[in-house]
């Protein structure tokens, strides 16, 4: 082949490369609920779901990084990284970017988790070329100036220091770090006072420039929108600031946390003068890619998922020991949790905890009865169909799915899968893992012969 053909070839891929393939992967009905996806040259990933009816939209960049991306001398870099981008581009100052968005009676804010950010905005469906605009320009032209780094850090530690003071808080990143100990996933995504006050300013441009690459990034959007209008103005905005085809792109790193896990039977206690003494047993989970989700759904919807469910009932319907007690699930790419909230008074907390633990044994032993289940599935499907009523909610809906499984399903698909879930399945679920032996949280002002005796609620 000669040279010239060598170069045409180029030239072709090239070209090809720089096409965007655009994909219909839910089709609505009557355009109503359509989500579609465009892949952008560089790897940029574009999600809608278009609602005709509404007058609001919602824009979201979602981030696959986390607090679980860090080093140990990085933590809270992700979080610390949220908070930057706000603070001003080439463009735009931190005010400036505040007043555009309130400019025109929008909101806008950021989250950061164990596995993923997300920067989004809510405008009115008119406004949101310039919600586009505002959110991409923060993501793509973040100056990450060494003041506003010293600035921030004050902020980000009252926010620590806030946290702190909320024990009902605290106890689920105390029960984090009880199952997987000081690792990523162990450690709490706002980092501790001593790394915050350890970062700096090249740290966090290096961090910001390793994941903050398109081929991580999934850009989403919901509501009143066209979605080759939505693609036209993100592609504008990537390319004007030269982050279309970045090409320093750093491979996402494996994610195994299931090794992290720690022997069952942990308790880890924090002394605490506080009115309540808060408490979560729990045991390993399920990732949120596993099949059996849907069953843990059902089984965690009728253990402690509202006020029907045995632990309200047990705990504090028939026996008035608790205001709040429920159940809940975490589930991240490669494993999960599965724990029991309660918070009670101290002299209380061993009646609760034993109580907790016999429904635990009792489920795991027996299973639910099949009005359980059914109730269960009735409340599971009406909540996930209730939860979507807002181009926030679908937003987050579509973004998380594209970033974190690649695919979409819709609602239909969803309650069709909550429906098949069956009292064997749901049995199958509850044995393996309730079956386990828990590890245990506790924050509260518990004196030495209380906190020896916690030991008894996971033998």
């Amino acid at each position: 082949m000669t040279s010239r053909s060598l170069r045409t070839t180029a030239r072709t891929s090239s070209e090809a490369r720089a096409v965007a393939r655009t994909q219909t992967l839910l089709p609505g009905k009557d355009g109503i609920g359509t989500v579609r996806r465009t892949t952008l040259p560089g790897g940029l990933r574009v999600v809608t779901e278009t609602l005709p009816s509404v007058r609001s939209a919602t824009f979201g960049i979602w981030a696959h990084v986390g607090s679980r991306d860090e080093t140990p001398t990085l933590n809270g870099a992700t979080h610390y990284l949220e908070h930057l981008l706000f603070k001003g581009t080439r463009e735009r100052s931190a005010l400036d970017i505040s007043a555009a968005i309130d400019a025109v009676g929008g909101e806008m804010n950021a989250f950061t988790a164990k596995e993923y950010t997300c920067y989004y905005a809510r405008v009115l469906d008119t406004d949101l070329p310039l919600a586009i605009d505002v959110v991409c320009d923060m993501l793509t032209g973040s100056l990450i100036l060494a003041e506003d780094v010293d600035a921030e850090r004050g902020v980000i530690l009252e926010e620590i220091a806030m946290t702190e003071d909320d024990p009902g808080d605290v106890v689920h990143d105390l029960f984090a770090r009880t199952m997987f100990g000081d690792t990523p996933l162990g450690r709490p995504v706002l980092g501790t006072v001593d790394t915050i006050d350890a970062l700096t300013r090249d740290q966090i441009a290096r961090f910001y420039r390793k994941h903050y690459d398109p081929t991580h990034l999934v850009v989403a959007a919901a509501g009143n929108v066209d979605h080759a209008t939505v693609v036209r103005l993100v592609r504008r905005a990537f390319e004007k600031a030269g982050a279309l085809t970045r090409t320093d792109a750093v491979p996402l790193a494996p994610r195994d946390g299931r090794r992290a896990i720690r022997t069952a039977g942990r308790v880890e206690v924090a002394a605490r003068r506080t009115e309540q003494a808060h408490v979560v047993l729990g045991m390993p989970g399920l990732a949120r890619t596993d099949e059996r989700r849907w069953a843990l759904g059902v089984l965690n919807t009728a253990l402690g998922g509202g006020m029907s469910s045995r632990l309200f009932q047990e705990v504090r319907e028939k026996r008035g020991l608790a205001y709040s007690v429920y159940s809940y699930t975490s589930g991240f790419a490669d494993c999960g949790l599965f724990g029991v909230y309660a918070g009670c008074r101290p002299s209380q907390v061993h009646d609760v905890l034993g109580i907790c633990r016999d429904e635990l044994d009792r489920v795991a032993a027996e299973g639910l009865t099949d009005d359980e289940i059914a109730r269960a599935i009735g409340q599971l499907s009406g909540s996930t169909v209730l939860g979507l009523e807002d181009t926030g909610a679908l937003m987050n809906r579509i973004g998380k799915s594209e970033l974190c499984w690649g695919d979409q399903m819709s609602v239909d698909d969803m309650l069709a899968r909550i429906a098949a879930v069956t009292p064997d399945d749901v049995r199958a679920v509850a044995s393996e893992l309730l079956g386990q032996r828990p590890s245990l949280a506790v924050i509260g002002p518990l004196k030495d012969k209380q906190a020896d005796r916690l030991h008894t609620a996971v033998s």
